[in-house]
């Protein structure tokens, strides 16, 4: 069954006047006649990026193109925003019932693509992003005809209060808003044992490069979408993984700010002190123009008051350079922290890219721990719910993020209008009376996708969100043991500073500290494995408010990447086991 979200794009193609529906062959018998290789994928090209090649637009090459390509061919006039849109629709009608990317087209996009047209013709554009179309993951307001569910029916028909800040702040810069963007079904908060990418709204999102293999999550759709090239760039949220992941396991860039950097306002929460707004891109210039459009002081999230003068006048663009500044860079490497749990074949190709960075004049120095990774790095791959497995809850991330939840989408709930979903025990409840499709219970007497119910959401039930001595405890050990005493002195590095770590996010306890941290990772793509078919990543991670270092030294490797001729870096999906539907996807 074709989902809504292409049900109403093919709807809005029909209303555009194209030549091909004006050809009267349309109203012949057997229209299509030449089938392949743009409406149904050759399956002689399986296991090729040519099994979904992206057709021309209008003449121009969309397929990996980026933003300052396509502001080109809008400012020559080669194209138009409401053009450029049609193109879009016509990619996820293309490829979307494959990998699930897009959970709702906006029916306003037309009209918004059109306004924005009138706009550049007056002579009055709004900026890098003005008239270029992107998806929110479904857990963003958006205060129009599209739902914000979380991925969950429990929500539908809910009507929020106003846009999320960061997505009247994209409105302002003129980017074009397309749909929502497919997740795992409450940002991962719900279960422990789940189908990454699952949830009941929005079905199972999968990766192009491999789509039996969990995409990344939680925000799965908002990566996959990119990776596709549905659109150039797209929001998620990041409570602990939720961009760097997907970003990592789509072969794209991720940038997870410090929280406090972009505003929650109008997003589903999960923690407040691990929740940020995050972007991705296939360049880390696309990555970084959404988000130097989304961040700043919000009074509607009292968190972004801690980043007044800590931002850059004049924004983050300016950090971005080329191959050249890594001449002026040291960075470390934390291998008994991190590194020692990757793959080989990711060790050696990541090492193969470490070795090219050094030979354009950078410094890295090797073992530059933080100082307690043998207490607070998990050995056995992420679990935030470490500290209780040390028989220490007062030392562990769960016990803060449960009680966040409790307490955070309770106060979300009570902002929104036309829904009975009021508290996290109406969401229990809901899950448990229709078991059959949200899975309420552990498998089998739920669904597979979360085979073990709704644990998560029982855990934080639980807690009844008391801030108790633990939770106090709790958030005290996690915030200073990966600060202070855990990535900042490991910068520090003895007395000879370091301007980031470089770290294999493969490895998911390297973002998992971040994230306790509230610190910023950037992810850019570095290889694709040779068994999977799966990206994998290199991250840079620094210290709070140091974006603009990030941006700098990821933008230097990647021209880096670029000008070597290195195979180290960014490649094109292609779409292993193209008609895989399995539920649960597997985690390798």
């Amino acid at each position: 069954m074709a989902s809504a979200a292409f049900i109403v794009a093919i709807v809005a193609l029909a209303s555009c006047a194209t030549a091909a529906a004006q050809n009267a062959s349309i109203l012949a018998p057997d229209p299509l006649q030449t089938p392949y290789p743009y409406y149904f994928p050759p399956i002689n090209d399986v296991d090729t990026p040519e099994l979904f090649p992206m057709p021309s637009c209008y003449g121009v090459t969309l397929e990996e193109a980026t933003i300052d390509q396509l502001q080109e061919h809008l400012s020559d006039g080669t194209l138009t925003s409401a053009q450029l849109l049609r193109c879009y629709i016509k990619r996820m009608r293309q490829v979307d019932e494959y990998i699930n990317s897009v959970i709702e087209f906006n029916p306003d996009a037309e009209d918004i693509a059109e306004a924005l047209d009138a706009e550049r013709k007056a002579g009055h554009i709004r900026g890098p992003l003005h008239g270029i179309p992107y998806l929110v993951k479904d857990n963003i307001a958006t205060k129009d005809q599209m739902e914000t569910t979380a991925g969950s029916w429990a929500l539908l028909g809910s009507v929020v209060p106003r846009d999320a800040h960061v997505v009247a702040k994209l409105r302002q810069a003129g980017a074009l808003l397309m749909g929502k963007a497919t997740l795992s079904e409450w940002a991962d908060m719900r279960s422990n044992n789940y189908s990454e990418g699952y949830s009941p709204r929005g079905a199972q999102a999968r990766s192009p490069y491999n789509l039996t293999l969990q995409p990344g999550g939680s925000s799965s759709g908002s990566a996959t979408a990119v990776a596709a090239n549905i659109v150039s760039f797209s929001l998620g949220t990041e409570t602990d993984g939720s961009v760097i992941s997907p970003a990592e396991r789509n072969g794209l860039v991720g940038l997870k700010p410090t929280v406090g950097l972009t505003s929650r306002a109008g997003v589903i929460p999960e923690s407040e002190h691990q929740d940020t707004i995050g972007s991705f891109g296939k360049t880390v210039r696309d990555a970084a123009y959404a988000f130097d459009a989304i961040y700043g002081v919000d009074e509607r999230d009292n968190y972004t008051l801690a980043q007044q003068g800590k931002t850059p006048t004049g924004g983050y663009i300016q950090y971005l350079a080329d191959k050249g500044a890594l001449k002026n860079a040291t960075f470390g490497l934390p291998w008994a922290s991190f590194w020692t749990y990757a793959g080989p074949e990711q060790q050696s190709g990541l090492l193969s890219l470490v070795s090219l960075i050094e030979s354009a004049g950078a410094t890295v120095i090797n073992n530059t721990e933080l100082p307690n990774y043998k207490t607070i790095v998990s050995p056995d791959g992420w679990n935030w719910d470490y500290g209780s497995a040390r028989g220490y809850p007062n030392e562990s991330e769960y016990t803060v993020v449960k009680v966040d939840f409790y307490n955070n989408i309770k106060s979300y709930l009570s902002e929104l209008a036309n829904t009975h979903i009021r508290s996290l025990e109406d969401m229990v409840a809901y899950n448990y009376a229709n078991d059959g499709t949200e899975g309420g219970n552990p498998w089998p007497l739920g669904i597979p996708a979360f085979y073990s119910g709704q644990d998560g959401f029982l855990a934080s039930l639980e807690s009844k969100g008391f801030r108790d001595e633990t939770y106090y405890q709790a958030l005290t050990f996690t915030q200073r043991s990966t600060r202070e005493d855990g990535i900042d002195a490991a910068l520090a590095n003895g007395g000879r500073p370091l301007d980031a770590l470089l770290v294999p996010p493969v490895v998911a306890q390297s973002y998992q500290i971040a994230a306790q941290a509230g610190y910023p990772v950037i992810t850019i793509p570095a290889g694709v494995s040779s068994t999977t078919g799966m990206p994998f990543g290199l991250a840079l991670m620094g210290t709070a408010w140091s974006e603009g270092s990030l941006l700098r030294w990821a933008s230097a490797i990647e021209d880096l990447q670029g000008s070597s001729g290195t195979e180290w870096k960014r490649q094109r999906p292609r779409w292993h086991e193209y008609l895989a539907r399995n539920v649960p996807v597997l985690f390798e």
